[in-house]
């Protein structure tokens, strides 16, 4: 059990190395979670397992990935930058104030009906497994994430040589990810639940902002 703790701590470490920085995916995800929780959680494990996914298979074909994936870096960095751009500009233009819209009045409630929710019915579990496959697809365009595990495992050499020292790398790497990805959740619906609407909208003002500048930083430079 003891040489295994050597590559799962390694593994925790890696996953902690990929998912904190504060980048574009960090943002998206709070905001996520500012307005829907449940969905926030899903996008969170879609994240995390993206960053297992590109793990595992740098593990098995670091060297292989790292070659393969470098020719086309800038044109992969290219098309990350202007989705992220697509995401910013649609959510700065919904983050503009609408007029009041009135509403009408709910219908009497008959003797001992619950009252209205603070929020409307839940669409049936598709928006939790929409919001899964979209993030799966936005972390998986960021070529980063395959050329840091491809480099950290190429460095590990022989240490991650048999299946059991590699599956402990993996299951540290998932496990690190997934729960910094869920702290961000916890972090933004609790941000969420405190502020104001007027705070909430600047707060997503500055968000996508934030997207839109870190998509024109990953563009740079040019193919």
């Amino acid at each position: 059990m003891s040489e295994l703790m050597t590559p799962a701590l390694a593994g925790t470490a890696a996953g902690l190395g990929v998912a904190m920085p504060m980048g574009a995916m960090s943002v998206l995800l709070l905001q996520e979670a500012m307005r829907h929780r449940r969905t926030a959680v899903a996008a969170a494990a879609g994240i995390a397992v993206v960053d297992l996914g590109y793990a595992a298979l740098a593990t098995a074909l670091g060297p292989w990935v790292a070659s393969h994936v470098s020719p086309v870096e800038e044109w992969v960095r290219l098309a990350s930058a202007l989705i992220l751009l697509a995401i910013a500009a649609h959510g700065l233009t919904k983050s503009r104030p609408h007029g009041p819209s009135p509403r009408p009045a709910p219908p009497p409630l008959a003797a001992g009906a619950p009252g209205p929710g603070p929020h409307p019915p839940a669409d049936p579990g598709s928006r939790p497994v929409q919001a899964f496959a979209r993030y799966v697809g936005l972390t998986a365009i960021n070529p980063t994430t395959a050329l840091y595990f491809a480099a950290l495992t190429t460095a590990q050499g022989q240490s991650l040589g048999t299946g059991a020292a590699a599956a402990a790398f993996l299951i540290g790497v998932g496990a690190a990810s997934l729960l910094w990805q869920q702290t961000l959740v916890a972090f933004g619906a609790l941000a969420g639940s405190r502020i104001s609407g007027a705070a909430r909208v600047w707060t997503f003002r500055l968000g996508y902002g934030l997207v839109a500048a870190y998509a024109v930083a990953i563009a740079l430079p040019l193919p």
